[in-house]
């Protein structure tokens, strides 16, 4: 007397197939989306940076990404977000800007969250761009994908789709 092989139902089957397969794809797809926001970016000559201090808040929040435009500094205006290197440090900063003096060639910019006015004014020399686009808490995500460890996991996850993938196209 042998065992009794219980018969599995095709429906069900294909049902988990399928969610394999969905799940596989999402995966996939949520590397590729995060990965785009970092490399779709710099072919369009825009600079991330990921914001680490509140001198900006409200407007622009700590852990917030921030997508630079290169411009002609003759041409931010009062009001305009700018990143520039700090100085002594060399540091890069976020701040608005309270006068461009085209004659000196230097801002003077203010952290939205500072009562006073920058101390220094930013040569035109230490000016990177002009704040386009922020989206806030994507900056940290988009910092632990550039360690060594959120590579491999975006590698592992990957991976898992494509195994997810593979397992949905058998069943």
């Amino acid at each position: 007397m042998g065992r009794r092989r219980e018969k599995k139902n095709p429906r069900s089957t294909r049902r988990a197939g399928r969610i394999c397969s969905i799940t596989g794809t999402i995966l996939i797809v949520l590397v590729i989306v995060l990965c785009s926001f970092l490399v779709l970016p710099g072919i369009f000559s825009y600079q991330m940076f990921h914001v680490i201090s509140g001198s900006m808040e409200p407007a622009v929040k700590v852990g917030s990404l921030i997508y630079v435009k290169n411009e002609k500094p003759e041409d931010i205006v009062k009001g305009d977000i700018i990143a520039f290197y700090g100085m002594p440090e060399g540091g890069i900063i976020t701040h608005r800007i309270v006068e461009n003096n085209i004659v000196s060639g230097t801002f003077i910019t203010k952290g939205d969250a500072n009562e006073k006015e920058d101390p220094l004014p930013v040569d035109y020399d230490h000016f990177i761009g002009k704040m386009i686009l922020v989206i806030p808490y994507m900056g940290k995500v988009l910092t632990i994908m550039t360690s060594l460890y959120g590579k491999i996991a975006a590698a592992c996850v990957v991976a898992l789709g494509a195994v997810l993938n593979l397992i949905g196209g058998r069943v």
